[in-house]
């Protein structure tokens, strides 16, 4: 096994990119769109614009990049990229909480390294149009049912990584390609509810970035972020070991 300070490097580089491509995804989006809808604000809410094509579009650059990663780093870290997979690992004893601190803290500072060389990339439109693709709840939603919405499509995604990932059962090969697949359908369905982030890492990122760069102040949201998906990957990862025992 490799070292953890190999494996946080992993953690972080995989979440950056993450963060990079799909978040940017989501500000690019928006960005195109003020091209030709004037006073377009990143605030309006993604599905106002193109429906659900623009959070198919959105949910497939996540989905190759998580499928990339895997592929390139799972071998030295297993490719959490997420908080909330780690701490279901942690809580299903298969993660000591030492390592898990160590890939809290390098997922959170790759988001936010992401975040920065996107809008290093892209210049100030990404942060005031863009909002570097932070996630909050659309118009209509309430702090408990964008909760709820992370809850669940954190579950399907970790049952998707039990499954094919952490189960020594599982076929080899797949877990990239299925992963990724898995969270691009959770953000096309879910996004224009609450974002889908389905990670607190990929909020954290732009969150900060933005805040830091005279934006939006939207840390009254992350609670979201947080709670959603780390309840519904424990569950996920309690549920599979339950269903499977035997």
């Amino acid at each position: 096994m490799a070292s953890l300070t190999a494996r946080c490097i992993a953690e972080g580089v995989g979440t950056a990119l993450l963060v990079y491509f799909g978040a940017g995804a989501a500000a690019m989006t928006l960005m195109l769109a003020a091209g030709t809808k004037p006073a377009t604000a990143f605030n309006i809410g993604i599905g106002q614009l193109g429906g659900l094509a623009d959070w198919f579009a959105i949910g497939m650059s996540f989905a190759i990049t998580l499928a990339v990663v895997i592929y390139a780093l799972g071998r030295v870290s297993g490719a959490h990229l997420n908080p909330a997979v780690t701490i279901a690992l942690w809580i299903t004893k298969r993660f000591s909480a030492g390592d898990s601190v160590g890939y809290i803290i390098a997922q959170c500072v790759g988001a936010a390294i992401g975040s920065l060389l996107f809008f290093l990339t892209v210049g100030m439109d990404a942060v005031i149009i863009g909002g570097l693709g932070a996630t909050t709840p659309f118009p209509g939603i309430g702090y408990s049912q964008a909760i709820l919405a992370e809850a669940i499509g954190t579950f399907v995604l970790m049952l998707a990584i039990m499954g094919v990932a952490v189960d020594e059962r599982a076929p080899p090969g797949f877990a990239g390609l299925i992963i990724g697949l898995t969270l691009g359908g959770m953000i096309t369905v879910t996004g224009n509810i609450a974002g889908a982030s389905l990670n607190p890492a990929r909020t954290f990122g732009p969150f900060l970035m933005d805040w830091l760069l005279g934006s939006s102040n939207l840390w009254v949201f992350f609670p979201i972020y947080i709670i959603g998906p780390v309840v519904g990957a424990v569950l996920a990862a309690v549920f599979y070991d339950k269903i499977t025992a035997g």
